[in-house]
């Protein structure tokens, strides 16, 4: 039998991560058509509002009842706007291992919600779920990203070489790929009390079941 993840919903100080629903489309359509998440991301380009409907309403629901993985909309607790989406992805439930990512709208970025959402999330697959690795993999040149990968308490266990496509605009407007490197990033359960002390004024999260 599939394992699966709860459909549930995980609070901060500052941001509640949550299922998507449709509300979302618009904001997620504009982020991710953002040239950071363009360049970083094999997310189609242009991303249209018919696209985040289909992630939200198909992609996403789909991925999690298969057990493959997680997609949380990161929202401001205060103005309940969506600021980001971490995923779960490449779910080993024999060996509870999970890949994390995430994504930040430009007007949010500078403002630590990448390493809040993250950990968080870190948290709570490594100990409610008991999980026992989680994996990041960050291209060469993604310094932000890696930055985020740190602050969390992420070690860094290597390259793989030529394993990751990136994308450049060319003189025209449009988009090419380009080879780069994949940095390997784990966090164990015992690596988690490094990143508490980094991030101790989100005051941690709590997680409400059943989402709805």
């Amino acid at each position: 039998m599939t394992s699966t993840f709860p459909n549930i919903s995980i609070s901060t100080e500052r941001l509640v991560l949550r299922p998507l629903d449709e509300d979302d489309i618009p904001a997620l359509a504009e982020m991710m058509n953002d040239e950071q998440v363009a360049a970083w991301t094999d997310v189609p380009q242009p991303f249209t509002e018919d696209a985040a409907h289909a992630w939200i309403t198909e992609y996403a629901p789909a991925e999690r009842t298969g057990g493959r993985g997680l997609d949380f909309a990161v929202t401001e607790f205060l103005t309940q706007r969506l600021v980001g989406i971490v995923q779960l992805a490449k779910t080993d439930w024999h060996i509870r291992s999970t890949e994390l990512s995430y994504v930040i709208a430009p007007w949010a970025r500078g403002e630590g919600y990448a390493s809040e959402a993250a950990l968080a999330t870190s948290q709570w697959v490594l100990g409610d779920q008991k999980f026992e690795r989680v994996e990041l993999r960050t291209a060469a040149d993604n310094t932000a990203s890696q930055q985020v990968a740190q602050k969390i308490g992420c070690i860094s266990e290597g390259v793989l070489r030529s394993a990751c496509i990136a994308h450049v605009r060319t003189e025209d407007g449009t988009w090419t790929d380009v080879r780069t490197d994949f940095i390997v990033w784990s966090l164990l359960p015992e690596d988690l009390e490094g990143a508490d002390g980094e991030l101790a004024d989100t005051g941690g999260f709590t997680s409400y079941s059943d989402w709805n």
